[in-house]
């Protein structure tokens, strides 16, 4: 029993004419009624009582229209989704953030997504370090990752997407967390810093400590912590001070000042997959999180 077949039968049931049923399926009055009565003959019943003047639908073909209608509505749903799919406009997409982006792209991914692809399920990660995500993204539990710059290992591919200014997030207490200028960080040479893990866990770390070197000091005591917002919690607490990420500022936090940095180190931002083994849902989050950091 062919779709084809049960879409001719639909047709003249509603059209109750053979030749309009065969105008509207496209194909010869008589191909059509040859495929009717062999599916009666199929079914054993006469799906449709016929006379010179009209076509009426038996009970039986009135019951078994019901069910043809409802196979071919499933059968168009499973095309219409499985094109969807082909196309990208529908799928599952996991998307991983290293703990800044987590408050600055994450949102605004979300409702681009939302709004350009709303049959694409996301499912979102953040606050992650960067070997969790590439982790992640090797073994597939992970599609996207917005990570900080590294040496990835094939077959990984990273795109750099934009380069973000470190600020200085202080204790609303601190001295110099009032004035107009940019912060000269040698001036937080006594300071005791807040500072995400040591080692192959956290670039962030390299960045801020290098930063310190290069304005004269090693900071005289670290505190590691594994999460940006723990961090900014940390700092609101008092118990030291943290270069961040500039778009860590989108972590409202009471007790938490930002201030520029004159002539500011930088980190960046890289988009990591496994291209070109991404699906059509991953190509277009992808490209969406291209133009939300963009």
């Amino acid at each position: 029993m062919e779709l084809r077949v049960l879409r001719y039968v639909i047709a003249v049931a509603e059209e109750e004419h053979f030749g309009r049923a065969a105008q509207r399926v496209h194909v010869a009055q008589s191909a059509l009624s040859q495929q009717v009565a062999r599916l009666e003959a199929e079914l054993g019943v006469r799906l449709f009582e016929r006379t010179t003047r009209r076509v009426a639908v038996t009970d039986a073909g009135r019951t078994f229209v019901d069910h043809a209608r409802g196979v071919v509505a499933g059968a168009d749903r499973a095309a219409a989704e499985m094109r969807a799919v082909a196309e990208g406009r529908a799928g599952v997409v996991s998307v991983g953030f290293v703990g800044s982006a987590t408050y600055d792209v994450l949102p605004r991914l979300a409702r681009e997504v939302r709004a350009q692809l709303p049959d694409v399920e996301l499912r979102l990660r953040g606050e992650l370090l960067n070997p969790a995500l590439v982790a992640g993204v090797l073994d597939g539990t992970v599609d996207l990752a917005l990570v900080r710059p590294a040496a990835f290992p094939e077959p990984l591919t990273s795109e750099p997407l934009r380069t973000e200014p470190l600020v200085v997030a202080l204790p609303a207490t601190h001295p110099l967390a009032v004035g107009r200028g940019p912060v000269e960080l040698a001036d937080l040479g006594a300071e005791t810093f807040v500072v995400h893990p040591a080692g192959e866990l956290s670039s962030m770390n390299r960045v801020v400590l290098d930063a310190c070197r290069d304005a004269g000091f090693t900071p005289v005591e670290t505190i590691e912590v594994g999460e940006t917002s723990t961090l900014a919690v940390s700092v609101a607490a008092g118990l030291g001070v943290a270069l961040v990420p500039a778009p860590v500022r989108s972590l409202q936090l009471g007790g938490v000042v930002y201030r520029d940095l004159r002539d500011a180190p930088t980190i960046g931002l890289t988009l990591l997959s496994r291209s070109p083994d991404a699906s059509p849902a991953v190509a277009r989050v992808a490209r969406v999180a291209r133009d939300v950091v963009g």
